[in-house]
């Protein structure tokens, strides 16, 4: 289990801003959860603070009951957190084979990554190109999600996974999400799509680096969508 426990998050500069203010939250094993908010609420740095890539001002973050605060991102990722970027990184003469066995740490043999490939509805065509421009967003993100599952991560964070794809690939997307759920992977998105956070088992709503509101989907959502559309 994922806990936070009163993390903060402060940027030191001309004015001191507070990015995170006391956030504190469990996230379930084999779960998965939707983080959403305003542009600029916090989503992004509570992410990457449980990636290891910022540590908060104050505050733990506890792993498996393991105080992981400090620890940096190869030391989460070792400990079997993956993150997701927005907009996925081209490697110039770097091929889908090649990232996937970087992924998983060790030479796996063509067939074992086909078979990521295919999990992220990709064809073994793919295996053989080169991560460069050629690539569209949606192939982009499914090469990168392929390489997440090669790591054999447990708890997979993906940030506005979305992002620069096109509706087709986005249905994909969905598709992906629910067989992972399906699997039994613990999932955290930030997302602001109403179809990602209605397939989510909890929703948790940030506001200036505050929880505003965190419950179920069916109890969530409703609200969101009625702010949205003006109607509370």
């Amino acid at each position: 289990m994922l806990e936070l426990k009163d993390v903060s998050y402060e940027v030191k500069g001309g004015s001191r801003a507070k990015i995170l203010d006391h956030i504190s939250l469990k996230i379930k094993p084999n779960s998965f959860t939707a983080i959403t908010g305003p542009n600029g609420s916090g989503k992004s740095t509570l992410a990457e603070i449980i990636m290891g890539i910022k540590v908060p001002t104050n505050g733990q973050v506890i792993l498996n009951k393991e105080d992981i605060t400090k620890q940096n991102v190869t030391a989460h990722a070792k400990k079997g957190i993956a993150y997701s970027f927005q907009q996925p990184v081209t490697f110039k003469g770097l091929t889908v084979y090649d990232l996937l066995n970087i992924a998983s740490g060790e030479l796996i043999a063509p067939e074992e990554a086909i078979q990521y490939l295919k999990r992220v509805g990709l064809t073994s065509n793919y295996l053989s190109r080169e991560i460069n421009n050629k690539f569209s967003g949606g192939e982009l993100k499914r090469i990168e999600l392929a390489s997440v599952l090669a790591r054999h991560a447990k708890l997979i964070i993906f940030d506005e996974p979305e992002a620069g794809i096109d509706l087709w690939s986005f249905e994909n997307l969905i598709r992906i999400f629910k067989k992972l759920k399906s699997k039994n992977y613990t999932i955290i998105i930030i997302s602001h799509q109403e179809r990602i956070l209605k397939i989510a088992d909890e929703i948790i709503v940030l506001e200036e680096g505050r929880i505003k509101t965190k419950g179920t989907s069916a109890k969530i959502l409703p609200t969101i969508i009625g702010e949205r559309h003006g109607t509370e």
